[in-house]
């Protein structure tokens, strides 16, 4: 049986990319001129992606482990990952925010999330290795 338990090192750098990324996307919207409304809205989309994207990560590593999974369950997690990215794009295309801001949330936003999927992913190699 080959050993796919991920490195420290990689996992630790995981870890560092989540926390860089979710901390800059917030501290972005802290030091926002945007109304509180708005910076909530964009949070909660971070946290509903961010949930999202592990919960889809977590679906597919089943799937392909031969575990039973419900049809329902599979495309609600495909439909809430692309809702969640959706709904930023959209915000983020109608915000009153210069194109660097934008390019700002959506790279903090993309990092988090696949640094959430990776971290995610690093957790169940090594509890099956």
């Amino acid at each position: 049986m080959m050993n796919n338990k991920p490195t420290k090192a990689f996992t630790l750098t995981c870890i560092a990319m989540l926390i860089a990324g979710t901390t800059a996307f917030v501290i972005g919207l802290s030091n926002a001129t945007m109304e509180l409304n708005e910076k909530g809205y964009y949070f909660a989309i971070l946290i509903f992606g961010l949930f999202s994207f592990v919960s889809l990560q977590k679906n597919v590593r089943d799937k392909l482990e031969g575990l039973k999974i419900s049809k329902a369950y599979s495309i609600m997690c495909w439909v809430s990952s692309g809702t969640a990215i959706a709904l930023l794009a959209i915000g983020l295309i109608n915000a009153e925010l210069l194109l660097s801001e934008k390019g700002f949330y959506a790279m903090a936003y993309l990092l988090s999330g696949f640094a959430a999927i990776t971290v995610q992913k690093n957790v169940r190699d090594s509890q099956s290795a």
